[in-house]
């Protein structure tokens, strides 16, 4: 990619104009009230903006969940629980964090494939919905309910024919391991009322990362198309639909934000025409990284300055160790930078300089000769665009480096 095309601007943070502010902290202050580097730091104050922004461009009775995976920081997730309808978990360990954060139980959803026989029994027992993946999960679920004499909520997570278009991360169409493929769907649904389960719809999850509106917004529409036609043969009314999420965030050069006004009005008519097909069915999106990547920053210290062979390298405290996806290690092709600067150093002279990790791999990169305000050690370097897939998505333990600290401001 052409290195002189920019980033996206990060003006969700200000400045003092020296410093990065986090909500309200200067970088540096705030790094000496976390005590040590590195960190995440997530501010608050954006994370209500973002839903409060969505809210107003989509329509009103449109349900919001928040994906967890995305960050499942416990702090992070009860400032969100106040803030969303409803959690979406991938594993009873995060069942158990949204359930410590307040999340109503009848609002939130447990998705994804190879659940543990001891986890479906978790979910019955705390009242979530289970987004069946496979037929294998129904009689474990059965089993729970009897025993434990309540009932076992259950939607299906159907495999579309297919897929979410330039979308980063493809979860439908063809093959795969999430869902069950939406020829399946009728024999599955009917051992669902064969055993008695309480069946209450359907999720549909295409892909994630994705900046092109119109792609998303044909998603729904087809998500919406194919339950309306799966809700045939429910054993029951459908009255919880999940459209599933995909909005992108920009991360690299020459991306911009996503255009919500063409989903809202999408979305708008969806509704319109489920209160006709599907009038018991309450409509809900799922969104992770979009409700919280933009308000989160990852910030490690300089620890040496070197010069080798013409080419400048800040080696900071802390790398991939800590942020794969900001490597270029977490399903990138081609590795491009994430926006990234020195936090308190904003109004230094630009020069060109790499950023790597404390690591013993080539692979601990954060920024490939980029035009950075001119760093020393002890400088405060900030890779933006790091409040989602960060920490838990990382390879903490490797090489046997410090943990990182996280922080919600």
């Amino acid at each position: 990619m052409n290195a002189s095309i920019p980033h996206a601007p990060m003006s969700q943070f200000v400045s003092d104009g020296e410093e990065l502010l986090v909500n309200g902290i200067a970088l540096s202050r705030l790094a000496a009230r976390v005590g040590s580097t590195p960190f995440y730091a997530v501010d608050r104050g954006l994370l209500t903006q973002r839903v409060q922004a969505l809210r107003a461009a989509l329509p009103a009775g449109l349900k919001l969940h928040y994906a967890m995976k995305a960050n499942p920081m416990p702090a992070l997730v009860q400032h969100m629980a106040r803030l969303v309808d409803g959690i979406d978990v991938a594993s009873a360990g995060e069942l158990l964090v949204a359930l410590d954060a307040g999340a109503d139980p009848h609002e939130v959803s447990f998705a994804g494939p190879g659940k543990r026989d001891a986890e479906l029994v978790q979910a019955v027992a705390s009242g979530v919905l289970v987004n069946v993946e496979s037929q294998r999960e129904l009689p474990v679920l059965a089993q729970a309910s009897q025993t434990l004499g309540m009932p076992a909520r259950v939607a299906l997570r159907i495999n579309p024919d297919f897929e979410l278009k330039g979308s980063g991360m493809k979860m439908g169409g063809g093959p795969k391991q999430f869902g069950v493929d939406v020829e399946a769907v009728p024999e599955v649904l009917a051992a669902v009322a064969r055993l008695g389960l309480a069946f209450e719809g359907f999720h549909l999850f295409a892909g994630s990362q994705n900046l092109k509106a119109d792609a998303i917004a044909e998603a729904q529409s087809k998500s919406f198309d194919l339950a309306v036609r799966l809700a045939d043969f429910a054993p029951s009314p459908v009255r919880f639909l999940n459209l599933g999420g995909g909005f992108g965030i920009p991360y690299f050069p020459g991306e911009q934000a996503l255009d919500l006004a063409p989903i809202g009005d999408n979305l708008a008519a969806l509704q319109e025409r489920a209160r006709d097909v599907l009038p018991q069915a309450e409509l809900v999106i799922e969104l992770g990284r979009y409700l919280v990547g933009e308000a989160g920053l990852y910030v490690t210290r300089v620890v040496d300055r070197k010069v080798s062979r013409g080419q400048t390298y800040l080696v900071c405290d802390g790398g991939l160790n800590h942020h794969l996806s900001a490597s270029g290690n977490f399903g990138q092709v081609i590795r491009k930078n994430y926006p990234v600067t020195v936090g308190n150093r904003l109004s230094a002279p630009r020069e060109v300089q790499t950023v790597v990790g404390p690591l013993c791999t080539p692979l601990d990169l954060l920024a490939d000769r980029m035009a950075l305000p001119r760093a020393d050690v002890g400088d405060l370097v900030v890779v933006f665009q790091s409040g989602a897939y960060g920490a838990s998505a990382s390879p903490a333990r490797f090489l046997g480096h410090p943990p990182v600290t996280e922080v919600l401001v």
